[in-house]
């Protein structure tokens, strides 16, 4: 079953973040993952979305998903990610109704 990780990014040093966008991708095509949306502008339909990215991103398989996020690869270049910004992330299941 295909799961989604749904990340909400305030990013506060861009020089520094940069240097995670820089090596994402191509750490991030290894791996059986699909970068679905990122966005900086998102279309608040209703609330609040104080956040400066957010990210969509969909895995075949939770265990893909944590493959990828857990990999030394991934690992090496998220040390950037969290020095320059803040966030929450999350891994939904794909909702298939009964």
């Amino acid at each position: 079953m295909s799961v989604y990780l749904i990340a909400q990014i305030t990013i506060h040093d861009r020089e520094e973040y940069g240097i995670y966008e820089a090596g994402f991708l191509e750490v991030f095509a290894q791996f059986e993952g699909e970068l679905l949306a990122v966005s900086e502008e998102p279309n608040v339909m209703e609330g609040q979305w104080p956040c400066t990215r957010t990210v969509l991103i969909r895995f075949p398989s939770a265990d893909e998903a944590r493959r990828w996020y857990t990999s030394p690869q991934y690992q090496a270049i998220a040390q950037h990610r969290l020095r320059a910004s803040t966030g929450n992330i999350v891994m939904v299941d794909e909702f298939r109704p009964d």
